[in-house]
């Protein structure tokens, strides 16, 4: 019997929804945010990056992601620095890696959990499907 894609699109945006929801909700106690925390997680990756290249990483659009970088300055967990023409460039502080780290810790264990039920053939199964769907045009 032929898998219906919107059942499809809707499982996966379902299980999305569900990784989204437990990571916020865990993230609220090391005192940031799912948004937050990965933006913080793409300035570590690219320390230097410009706003057009962390909204990339990050899937937000530039506007987006500038007002989420202002408000990681104004609570000290990144420092914005001029780069090229009009760029800033972003690099965490201090204060910033401690948040980046414990987010770290909470991730592992939220994503362990949401993962449970899969053997881990099947999690690589997963992995290469979806990297498969997110490859194609």
């Amino acid at each position: 019997m032929p898998v219906e894609v919107q059942v499809l699109a809707r499982a996966v945006r379902q299980a999305r929804y569900r990784q989204h929801r437990a990571l916020d909700s865990r993230l609220a106690g090391a005192g940031t945010t799912l948004a937050q925390w990965d933006a913080l997680r793409a300035i570590s990756r690219a320390p230097g990056a410009s706003a057009r290249a962390l909204a990339a990483e990050t899937f937000q659009s530039e506007q987006a992601f500038g007002a989420l970088a202002g408000r990681l300055a104004a609570q000290g967990l990144i420092d914005r620095r001029p780069g090229l023409r009009r760029s800033r460039e972003h690099r965490l502080t201090p204060a910033g890696e401690k948040i980046l780290e414990a987010g770290q810790h909470i991730a592992d264990e939220v994503l362990t959990e949401l993962f449970s039920p899969l053997s881990e053939g099947e999690r690589a199964a997963l992995l290469n499907l979806l990297l498969r769907v997110g490859a194609s045009p």
